[in-house]
């Protein structure tokens, strides 16, 4: 059974799904629930240093912007507090 990865257009979260051959249903994204999907091109399973540094470096830019907004957000509030 095949599994597909997905990245959605409208919040750019990546994931992946298996599909079934009675799968009818088009696939949503689980963190919005948007059907705007791009299926994105999977790497093969097989573990290798390259796609281990292409993981780590997937993971270090989700984190980086999971931080600016954290740090966005906190600037907010504190504006919005103190004025």
């Amino acid at each position: 059974m095949p599994i597909y990865e997905y990245e959605c257009r409208a919040c750019h979260d990546q994931f992946e799904r298996l599909v079934l051959p009675t799968d009818t249903a088009t696939p949503t994204c689980p963190a919005c629930q948007s059907a705007d999907l791009e299926k994105l091109l999977s790497i093969s399973s097989v573990s290798s240093d390259g796609t281990r540094q292409r993981n780590l470096g997937l993971a270090r830019q989700k984190a980086k912007k999971v931080q600016r907004d954290k740090a966005h957000a906190e600037h907010e509030a504190y504006h919005h507090h103190h004025h």
